[in-house]
C-alpha cells in the first residue's frame, strides 16, 4: 500500500465509526466523529452517507468519489472502500476496521497517477483544477501539487467536443427477406464454434427471421410473440436476424428496452456483431429521451456562474466528464450514478434539457451536441438501442425517425410503458411547466430558461403576424398557474381560473376520497361533479382554449415560413423554427387532451378511459393537484401509434405470458388489435429449476407484526451470509425493518443497502450489490426487474407479503374490465415470476425464493416453473433449508433433516 497522506481519515458504517490519523487506527463515538469532522477536514467516501450514518447531514469534507471524478471522468468504479481500492490498483481492507486507513492508500493513488506520464485523462485538468480552487473545492490544493501547468493553454472544453456532420438523407430499406438457415448461421458465427448448442436458441433466431420478411398491408406487420425462458440466450437470437437484415437492407432495426440493465447488456454484445471498434461505434447506437443528455448550453451557463457553491462543483466535475464521454448520457451512461447523489440537490438535473426548451441551431454548441450527435447517428445506424418510451413517444408525435422494425425485448412491460405514455395529467406541476415552456422566467427566476418568445425573438421580428400570435400565447398563458400555485390552493385563495379548477379538485378528492397510508397520495374517481366543480371546469378550458388558439396560429406562421422561405432564413434558423414547430405541436396536442378531459366533465362518460381527482402526496406532503386521464386499454392507442405503422415486431420476454395462455399476452402487447394473426413462439429455460432452486412459504410470520418480519429478514440474511434480495410492497414498511436490523447485521460483516434509505441512486446500489457477495439489498418490489445479479452475489430472495394491486381507481376499473379477481392474480402471478426470475441467471447459480406470508393462495403457484418444489414451512425450518442448500458443503445429513420438515405444496 502506498504511504498514508498526513491527513485523516473516517470511516462510518453501521457497525461502527473508525479514525484513523498519524498512523493509528481507533474506534470513535457518533459525537467525536461529529465534532472532528467539524473541526478538521477528514478523507472519506460518500460524505452524504457518512452523514446518514452519523445522524448529521451536513457532512463535508475531503471526498474520494468527488476526486475520482476528477481523475478518472467517464470511468465507473463501485463506491465502496473495496469497489474503489481495487479500481486504483490497491488491495482491499479484510474488514470494516482497517477501511480507514485503505481511505488514505487510495488518495495516495489517486494523487500519485495525477504526475504519471501514462495519466490519460490530463488534457483539461490543470484548468479545471484552477476554477474549482477558487470555488474551494476540498481536494484542488492537493491537486495544484501535483498537476504540472501545460506549456501551452489548454483548450478550451467546447473547443475539443467533436463535431457532427450534415449527412444526406439515408434512402429508405431495400425489401428484403431473411431466412430462417440464413439466421442460424448467423447465431453460430456470433456464439463461437465452442460454444454449448442451445436447441431453443436456434429455433427462437429462425422463428424472428419472419418478421422481417415484407408486410402483406398497411397496418399489418409481421408481428412475432416469443417467450423464452431465462438462459435460451434470446438477446443473440434476435440479433443475428436483425444484423442480417440491415446490412442486407441498408435500414435500421431498433431495438427497445424496459430498464437500462438491459441496454447496457446489449450495448455490451455489440463486439460480437461489430469486432472493430470503429465499426461497432457506427453499426450500434443508444438511443434516449433528450432530458437524459448533458446539453452543453446548460452546461456552459453552470460553469460561467449561474450555479453557484456546491452547485458549481458540479458543473465543473460534469465539465470534465464531458470531455471523456462516450455519449453524453447523465443518466444509466458513463456519468457516474453517484456523482449527481454527491451534491444532493445541486442541480445536475438543470444540466440536461427537461423542459423541452432547446434552441436548436440557435444554440452555439448546436453542431457539437450530444442530442443531435445520436439522433443523426441513429439515423445511420444497423441497431439502435432505445427504451419503450422513446419508441413510443417518438411514433406518437411522427417522428421522420419512428422505426418501422422494432424487437421489444423486456415485453412484459409494453402494457405499462403504454399506459404511461399514453396517459393525460392536467395537474398543477405539468401547467406551471406549460406556463415556463411559453412565457419563460419570472420575478426572481435564475438560470438559462427561455420562454419561447426568446426563442423566437429573430424569427418572430421578422414577421408581424407571428409577432402577434407570439403576444397573445404569452399573455394568455400567464392564466396558468405560476409559483406558488400549491401554497395558494392549500390556503383557499387560488389564482385565475386553473388554479381555481384545482382548488375545487382538492376539495373534491378531500370530501370522497378513503383515507389512505401516510405518504400516499388520494384519490377519487371523476364521477357526479358538484356544481362549484363543473363550473371551475368550464372557466379552465375556456382559457385553455384561449392559449391553444395563438400556439396555432404561430404554428401556422412558422409552417409558412418554411414553405416560401425568405432570403433571411439560413440553415440555423430553419432548424430552430422546425425545433420550435415540433415543441408547439407537442404543447398543442397536451391543450388539446388537456380541454378534451375538462369537456367531459359534467358530460357523458367515455367509456373508453378512466377519468380521476388525485392528491400526490409523500410523507404526508403534498407536492401535487389535478385530473387524470388513463386508456381503459392502453394498447389501443399503442397499437395504433407503434404497431400499425411498423413492417415488423418482436416482443419477448421471459414472462410474456405470466403463467397464462396466448390471449393473455395478446392483450397486454396490443397485437390483439391488429388486423392480422400474430405468430407465437416458445422456449422453455434449459436451466434446472428442480436442482437449482426451491420457494418456501414461511407460515408463521404474523401479518402485521413489524418485530417478527424484521427478525425473520435478519435471520435468513445471516442465515444465507448476505446475498439476499429482499422485496417490500410498502415503502414504510422496508424503513422500518432497515432500522431494526441494519446495524446488527453490520456487526456480523453483512453489508445492508436499501432503496428509499441510503442516499444512493438504485443503479448504483445494485452495483454495490453486485460487487459484494455478502451484501444484502431491500428494495420495493418494482426493484425486481432492475436488479440482474448471476452468480454468488444473489442467492436468496424474500418477499415480505403478495404483492397484490393497489386498489386506485385506475386498477378497479381495469379489474371490472378484465375478469375481476382473475385480473389481480395474472397481475400478481407475472410479479413473482419476475422476482424468482433474479435467482437463476446462469448454469450453476442456485438459490431460494422465500414468501412471508402464510396466506399465500395456491392459485398463484403457476407463477414459478412447474419443476420447483414449493413447500410451507415454519421460520426455524426455512432457515435450515437455506443453510442446507447453500451450503451444502457442511454434508447432505442437513439437507436429509430439512427434507423430513417439508409440507409439499407441490
Amino acid at each position: 500500500m502506498a504511504a498514508p497522506l498526513p491527513l485523516p481519515a473516517l470511516h462510518a458504517t453501521h457497525a461502527g465509526i473508525w479514525i484513523a490519523v498519524g498512523g493509528d487506527l481507533r474506534e470513535a463515538s457518533r459525537s467525536e466523529a461529529i465534532r472532528r469532522l467539524a473541526e478538521t477536514p477528514h478523507v472519506i467516501l460518500n460524505a452524504p452517507l457518512v452523514g446518514q450514518r452519523l445522524g448529521y447531514a451536513d457532512v463535508s469534507g475531503l471526498d474520494l468519489l468527488e476526486l475520482f471524478a476528477f481523475v478518472h471522468p467517464a470511468r465507473f468504479a463501485v463506491p465502496t472502500v473495496a469497489g474503489m481500492a481495487r479500481a486504483v490498483g490497491i488491495e482491499p481492507p479484510d474488514d470494516e476496521r482497517d477501511a480507514a486507513e485503505v481511505l488514505l492508500g487510495i488518495a495516495r493513488a489517486l494523487l500519485d497517477r495525477l504526475g504519471e506520464a501514462s495519466w490519460g485523462e490530463r488534457e483539461g485538468a490543470w484548468t479545471a483544477n484552477g476554477t474549482l480552487y477558487r470555488l474551494g473545492w476540498a481536494w484542488a490544493p492537493f491537486v495544484a501539487e501535483r498537476v504540472v501547468q501545460p506549456e501551452r493553454g489548454e483548450r478550451m472544453l467546447f473547443t475539443r467536443l467533436p463535431q457532427w456532420e450534415e449527412q444526406s438523407e439515408r434512402p429508405p430499406p431495400r425489401t428484403v427477406s431473411v431466412s430462417g438457415a440464413d439466421a442460424e448461421a448467423k447465431l453460430a458465427t456470433l456464439t463461437g464454434t465452442g460454444a454449448e448448442p442451445r436447441l431453443g436458441q436456434r429455433a427462437m433466431a429462425a422463428e424472428t427471421a419472419g418478421i422481417f420478411a415484407p408486410r402483406r398491408a398497411a397496418g399489418e406487420p409481421n408481428m412475432l410473440l416469443a417467450e423464452a425462458g431465462t438462459g435460451i440466450g434470446k438477446t443473440l437470437a434476435y440479433l443475428a436476424p436483425a444484423a442480417l437484415w440491415a446490412e442486407a437492407a441498408g435500414g435500421t432495426v431498433w431495438v427497445s428496452t424496459f430498464t437500462k440493465a438491459l441496454q447496457r447488456q446489449l450495448d455490451g454484445e455489440g463486439h460480437k456483431l461489430f469486432p472493430d471498434a470503429g465499426e461497432r461505434k457506427a453499426k450500434i447506437v443508444i438511443r434516449k429521451g433528450r432530458e437524459n443528455y448533458l446539453c452543453l448550453l446548460n452546461l456552459e451557463d453552470a460553469m460561467q456562474g449561474a450555479f453557484a457553491g456546491r452547485a458549481a462543483i458540479l458543473a465543473h466535475l460534469v465539465g470534465r466528464w464531458a470531455a471523456y464521454t462516450k455519449d453524453g448520457d447523465m443518466v444509466g451512461g458513463d456519468l457516474p450514478g453517484w456523482l449527481p447523489s454527491l451534491f444532493r440537490r445541486a442541480g445536475a438535473a438543470a444540466l440536461t434539457d427537461r423542459r423541452g426548451e432547446c434552441v436548436y441551431a440557435g444554440c452555439p454548441h448546436y453542431r457539437k451536441c450530444f442530442i443531435e450527435r445520436a439522433e443523426r447517428a441513429g439515423r445511420e445506424a444497423d441497431l439502435v438501442i432505445a427504451n419503450h418510451a422513446l419508441v413510443m413517444v417518438n411514433a406518437a408525435r411522427g417522428r421522420p425517425d419512428a422505426p418501422t422494425r422494432i424487437l421489444f425485448d423486456e415485453g412484459h412491460h409494453l402494457f405499462d410503458a403504454a399506459d404511461s405514455t399514453f396517459s393525460v395529467a392536467l395537474t398543477g406541476a405539468e401547467a406551471i411547466e406549460m406556463r415556463r415552456w411559453i412565457v419563460g422566467p419570472e420575478g426572481k427566476s435564475r438560470g438559462r430558461r427561455r420562454g419561447l418568445a426568446a426563442r423566437l425573438l429573430d424569427v418572430c421580428s421578422y414577421d408581424e403576424q407571428g409577432n402577434q400570435a407570439l403576444d397573445a400565447a404569452v399573455e394568455a398563458a400567464r392564466s396558468l398557474p405560476s409559483d406558488g400555485w400549491i401554497a395558494r390552493i392549500v390556503e383557499g385563495d387560488p389564482f385565475g381560473p386553473v388554479e381555481r379548477l384545482l382548488h375545487q379538485a382538492r376539495g373534491t378528492v378531500y370530501a370522497r376520497a378513503k383515507a389512505q397510508e401516510a405518504g400516499y397520495g388520494l384519490e377519487t374517481e371523476l364521477a357526479d361533479p358538484d356544481g362549484a366543480l363543473i363550473d371551475a371546469s368550464a372557466a379552465a378550458m375556456e382559457a385553455l382554449e384561449a392559449l391553444a388558439k395563438p400556439l396555432a396560429a404561430l404554428a401556422r406562421r412558422l409552417e409558412a415560413i418554411l414553405e416560401d422561405a425568405p432570403d433571411w432564413l439560413d440553415s440555423q434558423a430553419r432548424a430552430r423554427v422546425e425545433g420550435a414547430i415540433n415543441g408547439l405541436t407537442w404543447r398543442r396536442d397536451t391543450l388539446a387532451a388537456w380541454i378534451a378531459l375538462l369537456g367531459r366533465i359534467g358530460g357523458s362518460v367515455d367509456p373508453d378511459f378512466v377519468d380521476w381527482l388525485a392528491i400526490d402526496r409523500v410523507e404526508g406532503r403534498e407536492y401535487d393537484i389535478g385530473l387524470r386521464r388513463h386508456w381503459l386499454d392502453p394498447t389501443r392507442p399503442f397499437a395504433k401509434a407503434v404497431l400499425e405503422p411498423a413492417h415488423g415486431v418482436l416482443v419477448t420476454s421471459a414472462t410474456l405470458r405470466g403463467g397464462e395462455d396466448w390471449p393473455v399476452a395478446e392483450a397486454r402487447t396490443g397485437a390483439l388489435h391488429l388486423a392480422n394473426p400474430t405468430a407465437h413462439f416458445e422456449a422453455v429455460s434449459p436451466f434446472d429449476y428442480a436442482g437449482q432452486s426451491e420457494v418456501l412459504i414461511v407460515n408463521d410470520i404474523p401479518r402485521g407484526d413489524i418485530a417478527a418480519l424484521s427478525g425473520a429478514y435478519a435471520r435468513l440474511i445471516e442465515a444465507a451470509d448476505g446475498g439476499t434480495l429482499g422485496l417490500f410492497t410498502a415503502i414504510q414498511r422496508l424503513r422500518a425493518v432497515h432500522a431494526r436490523i441494519a446495524d446488527r447485521l453490520a456487526r456480523a460483516g453483512l453489508p445492508l443497502l436499501a432503496q428509499h434509505v441510503d442516499p444512493i441512486d438504485t443503479g448504483t446500489l445494485v452495483d454495490i450489490f453486485r460487487d459484494d457477495p455478502r451484501a444484502s439489498l431491500l428494495g420495493t418490489d418494482a426493484l425486481r426487474d432492475g436488479v440482474d445479479v448471476p452468480g454468488d452475489s444473489l442467492r436468496l430472495v424474500v418477499m415480505e407479503r403478495v404483492p397484490w394491486p393497489r386498489p386506485t381507481v385506475l386498477h378497479a376499473a381495469r379489474r371490472m374490465a378484465n375478469g375481476g379477481s382473475a385480473y389481480d392474480d395474472r397481475m400478481v402471478k407475472a410479479k413473482l415470476g419476475q422476482a424468482f426470475g433474479r435467482l437463476i441467471r446462469r448454469q450453476g447459480d442456485k438459490g431460494l425464493f422465500v414468501m412471508l406470508s402464510s396466506a399465500f393462495p395456491s392459485r398463484l403457484l403457476s407463477a414459478f416453473p412447474s419443476e420447483v418444489r414449493v413447500s410451507r414451512v415454519t421460520l426455524d425450518v426455512a432457515l435450515q433449508r437455506v443453510r442446507a442448500t447453500l451450503f451444502a458443503e457442511r454434508g447432505d445429513q442437513s439437507v436429509a433433516q430439512t427434507n423430513e420438515a417439508l409440507e409439499i405444496d407441490r
